[in-house]
């Protein structure tokens, strides 16, 4: 069971349009070489998908959150709902869609907590205009829009378009990586990449702070507001209004990388909806993607508030 929420003032409202997979997950000492087979240490199953990912981590965080997405009428499309009933998220933007597979994914992760991912859609490649309108009609009370690329960009940016209209806050995640139209970036407040996803949308390598500031620097001037480059135990680094620069990210044991960046980009979401700092946001970010790679699969490695608070306390004392 998720832990009780701390009750907090203006609590936010986060919607949340996006992908919904099962993930089946085999841990290895190492990942296999083509065409070779290799004997695994462990499997487990965990609901998730980049979109549920986010919704669990916002809520277990004290947002209010509503869910846009598809399932299919499976045994893992019920039982990903359940998880999303679990952790608080609402589910009434979540279609069941009749004769269809879920979406799910394959990962492996190998004995340094790395891993690899193989995504089937199912019923997320369903997801059409009606998702957009039921993003549309929760975010007229609603504070963001928390957007990824596991649905069609086309919808995302049509999501986006409306919630900009509505003067709502875009929190954009651009993963799986893809290049995006020059025209999507102006709808976007808030860019967040890993290093993979930021070298494809600059065009250059992104390895470490000073190249990921570069990159940061770069999409910017695209005419997104703020960019944050996700870069694991490394921090982040960032560009925004005048400031640019390099945080430091928390050190913690590595269980599995799974979900790490959705725990950010959730956090993030609420920090800001919160009215917090930006550097306060990011630091809260950091504290709940850290959080999330000390325990295994997706949902339930989401953090409380509680536990994130408690993180950055200790470190910098």
């Amino acid at each position: 069971m998720c832990a009780k929420k701390n009750p907090i003032q203006n609590k936010p409202t986060i919607v949340i349009m996006g992908s919904l997979n099962f993930d089946l997950i085999a841990t290895v000492s190492r990942f296999p070489n083509p065409g070779e087979s290799l004997i695994g240490r462990e499997f487990y199953t965990s609901s998730g998908g980049k979109g549920g990912n986010q919704a669990v981590a916002a809520s277990r965080l004290g947002a209010e959150t509503f869910m846009v997405g598809r399932v299919g009428d499976d045994n893992f499309g019920a039982e990903m709902l359940e998880s999303l009933h679990l952790y608080g998220v609402n589910t009434s933007g979540v279609t069941v869609e009749p004769e269809c597979q879920s979406g799910i994914a394959h990962i492996t992760i190998d004995e340094s907590g790395e891993n690899k991912i193989v995504i089937v859609p199912g019923a997320n490649a369903r997801c059409n205009e009606s998702e957009v309108e039921q993003a549309n009609l929760r975010l007229r009370s609603a504070d963001a829009l928390l957007l990824q690329l596991e649905l069609p960009l086309e919808l995302s940016m049509k999501a986006a378009i409306e919630a900009k209209n509505l003067g709502k806050t875009v929190v954009f995640d651009p993963a799986p990586a893809q290049i995006l139209p020059s025209d999507a970036y102006a709808n976007i407040d808030y860019l967040i990449p890993n290093e993979t996803e930021a070298s494809v949308l600059a065009g250059f390598p992104v390895k470490d702070a000073v190249t990921a500031v570069n990159a940061a620097v770069l999409l910017r001037s695209k005419g997104v507001g703020t960019v944050i480059i996700k870069m694991g135990d490394q921090g982040v680094s960032y560009a925004t209004d005048g400031d640019k620069g390099h945080l430091p990210g928390f050190r913690v044991k590595v269980v599995d990388t799974v979900a790490a960046g959705d725990a950010f980009n959730g956090a993030f979401s609420v920090a800001i909806a919160e009215g917090k700092p930006f550097r306060n946001a990011v630091t809260w970010a950091m504290a709940a993607g850290a959080l999330a790679v000390t325990k295994r699969g997706a949902h339930p490695s989401m953090p409380s508030r509680e536990d994130v608070e408690r993180l950055i306390l200790e470190q910098h004392r």
